[in-house]
């Protein structure tokens, strides 16, 4: 299953994807929990959503269009680090071509759960 171990990958590009990803999934965490209740809602998840994210969004505020609804800004915010993620990760590492390999979070949670659903193997 994990053909390309994530230790050929450096540290750094590890890690810069690692907070990279956190950051887009929290984000789209944010906009998946706004469906079912307000930004100002009392349930502790979605406060932490919105203390964890609203500084990104802020930071973005320059190149978010202002007719985008408050709803769909940070999956917007969200697209600009999967962008980064998926073009800019490969780029800084030497590659012209990462396929999968571009998401080492994605990669080891799917090992991860692979492993746990596939005990004999």
């Amino acid at each position: 299953m994990n053909t390309f171990p994530i230790e050929a990958l450096p540290v750094w590009a590890v890690a810069i994807d690692y907070i990279l990803g956190l950051v887009m999934w929290t984000l789209i965490g944010r906009a998946a929990m706004r469906i079912f209740m307000p930004d100002d809602s009392p349930f502790f998840f979605m406060r932490f959503f919105v203390r964890v994210t609203d500084p990104v969004i802020k930071a973005f505020k320059w190149v978010t269009p202002p007719f985008l609804v408050d709803v769909l800004k940070p999956l917007y915010v969200a697209w600009f680090f999967f962008m980064a993620r998926f073009y800019l990760m490969p780029w800084l590492l030497g590659y012209s071509v990462m396929g999968m390999l571009s998401f080492p979070l994605e990669g080891e949670a799917a090992y991860f759960i692979w492993k746990i659903l596939t005990p004999g193997w």
